[in-house]
């Protein structure tokens, strides 16, 4: 098995300490990661599609549960925004249902994995344009560092895969679904940010 090129959530202990250079980081490391499941293969596309999986868990739960709630509030015109990056999210989370079905060497694999690729990559755009800009005009250093703290205590706890302690090859294939991990990574930042 290759070295791992893009860490897991909160594996390399950055120094984010604005939500929004943490979220955008997150960006780049999801987009790493979809390189990385699309140049590999066998075992080695299964393990970077794991850890696709638990990043983009972490990354939606986060904003869901941290990003979303303060948007609302935050800024004029925050709720429309939330609900359309919301609707992105639902689409974005089927997709990724579907392909955690799947066997990563199913031929139809790739395809879907490309168009959740793409389905991501237009969320992250919209994020970073109408999401993100107007949470750091709309609040001060210290608003945005405890928001980048929640999210990195839940990185820290958050599951690394749905269900512990399935060791087997056979059974880490079917270790989904991705709405037992999103629950459990909601738990986690929860309980991060003292709810």
């Amino acid at each position: 098995m290759s070295e791992l090129h893009t860490p897991q959530a909160g594996d390399d202990h950055a120094e984010d300490d604005d939500v929004v250079s943490l979220l955008m980081r997150q960006h780049g490391d999801i987009r790493n990661l979809f390189d990385e499941v699309e140049a590999a293969q066998g075992e080695e596309r299964r393990d970077a599609f794991r850890r696709l999986v638990r990043l983009l868990a972490v990354h939606e739960t986060a904003e869901e549960e941290v990003v979303h709630p303060f948007a609302r509030r935050g800024f004029p015109g925050g709720e429309q925004v939330v609900e359309e990056r919301l609707a992105e999210e639902r689409a974005a989370k089927e997709t990724l249902a579907a392909l955690d079905e799947m066997d990563t060497d199913d031929p139809e694999f790739m395809p879907r994995l490309l168009q959740l690729r793409k389905e991501v990559q237009e969320h992250a755009r919209a994020e970073e344009r109408y999401e993100f800009t107007h949470i750091r005009r709309s609040t001060d250093a210290a608003n945005l560092s405890a928001m980048a703290k929640a999210i990195k205590a839940a990185e820290a706890m958050a599951p690394t895969r749905p269900h512990p302690g399935v060791e087997s090859g056979a059974k880490n294939m079917a270790l989904g679904p991705v709405a037992a991990l999103m629950d459990r990574t909601k738990d986690a930042v929860r309980k991060a940010m003292g709810k």
